[in-house]
C-alpha cells in the first residue's frame, strides 16, 4: 500500500488503472470503515482510501480539536483490508491558500442536521466534491449510519454532474445495537451503556410499524421515550421521506425514522428504515 499526500501524485497513479474504487474517511478507522474497503476490494480494481479530517465540517472547535486520530494504526487496518492507496492530504493541499470556493446543497441539507448545525453540509458538499475531483474515481462507497449526508452528496452528484456512482453499505453495529462511529471512543463506561438506548429506540419503533402503526408522531414518541429511560434528550427525532427529506405524517411505505442525541458530550446520529 502506498501513501500519497498530494494531488497530483495520486492522479498519476490512478490514471489507466480500470475500475477505482474511493473509501472517504475521517479516520479512527472501526468495522464499519473496514466493510467499505472490503467492498471496495470486491468489486474494483484499485482502492483508494481517503483519510482526511475536514475542518469545514465541524461546528465545535472542541469536536475538531477532540477527533480521534491514529494515522499508523489507520494506515495498518486500511492495508490489512487490501488498499492500494491511502490518499492523506494535509489541510494545505485540500485548502490552499486563497481558496474561495464552496458548493451548498439547497432543501435536503437544511433540515435535521443542517438546521442543528448550520454550514456543516457546506463543508461537506465542497470537501467530497473535491475528494471526487482529486481521485476521479469510478465508485465512491459510503456507509448509511450518516443517511442525510449521503442524499446530500448524491443529490450534488446528480446537480454537478459528477461522473462517479455512490454505494451505500448497512449500518455495522456494536452487539447491543450501537452504531459504530468514531466518536463512540469518548464515551466513558457509564454513557456507552446508556447509548444503546437509540438502537433500542429505533427498533421499538420498527417494531410498532411493522405491527401497524403508522402515525409519525406516535413512532417518534417511542424513540424519544426510549432514550428519556436512560436520561437521553433527543435534539430531534424525525420521521422523513428517505429521499427528500420530508417529514411525513403517516408511515404508508418504507420510512426513515432518524435521530441525534448527545450521551455526555459525544453528539450521536442514527437512523432505521421502518415498513408498515
Amino acid at each position: 500500500m502506498r501513501i500519497i499526500r498530494d494531488v497530483a501524485a495520486v492522479r498519476a497513479a490512478v490514471d489507466g488503472a480500470g475500475r477505482v474504487g474511493l473509501v472517504p474517511t475521517m479516520g479512527a478507522f472501526h468495522e464499519g470503515h473496514l466493510s467499505l474497503i472490503r467492498a471496495a476490494r470486491e468489486s474494483c480494481d484499485l482502492v483508494v482510501v481517503w483519510l482526511f479530517v475536514n475542518p469545514t465540517q465541524f461546528n465545535e472547535a472542541s469536536d475538531l480539536a477532540n477527533y480521534p486520530r491514529d494515522e499508523e494504526r489507520d494506515a495498518a487496518l486500511a492495508a490489512e483490508c487490501g488498499t492500494d492507496i491511502l490518499f492523506a492530504p494535509p489541510v494545505d493541499q485540500v485548502y490552499p491558500a486563497g481558496f474561495a470556493t464552496t458548493v451548498s446543497v439547497s432543501g435536503i441539507a437544511d433540515v435535521l442536521e443542517g438546521a442543528h448545525r448550520p454550514g456543516h453540509f457546506t463543508g461537506v458538499a465542497t470537501v467530497v466534491a473535491k475528494m471526487l475531483n482529486m481521485v476521479g474515481s469510478d465508485v465512491a462507497y459510503f456507509g448509511a449510519k450518516d443517511a442525510q449526508q449521503v442524499a446530500v452528496v448524491r443529490r450534488m452528484v446528480a446537480d454537478l454532474d459528477i461522473p462517479v456512482t455512490i454505494d451505500v453499505l448497512p449500518i455495522v453495529r456494536e452487539p447491543d445495537g450501537l452504531a459504530m462511529s468514531s466518536r463512540n471512543v469518548r464515551l466513558s463506561a457509564d454513557e456507552r451503556r446508556r447509548a444503546a438506548a437509540l438502537h433500542r429506540g429505533l427498533a421499538a419503533a420498527r417494531d410498532a410499524a411493522a405491527a401497524g402503526e403508522q402515525d409519525a408522531g406516535i413512532l417518534a414518541s417511542i424513540v424519544a421515550d426510549e432514550l428519556e429511560r436512560e436520561s437521553i434528550t433527543a435534539e430531534y427525532v424525525a420521521v422523513l421521506d428517505p429521499e427528500t427529506f420530508e417529514p411525513v405524517a403517516s408511515v404508508e411505505r418504507p420510512t426513515l425514522i432518524a435521530l441525534a442525541a448527545r450521551v455526555g458530550p459525544v453528539r450521536l446520529v442514527d437512523n432505521m428504515e421502518v415498513t408498515p
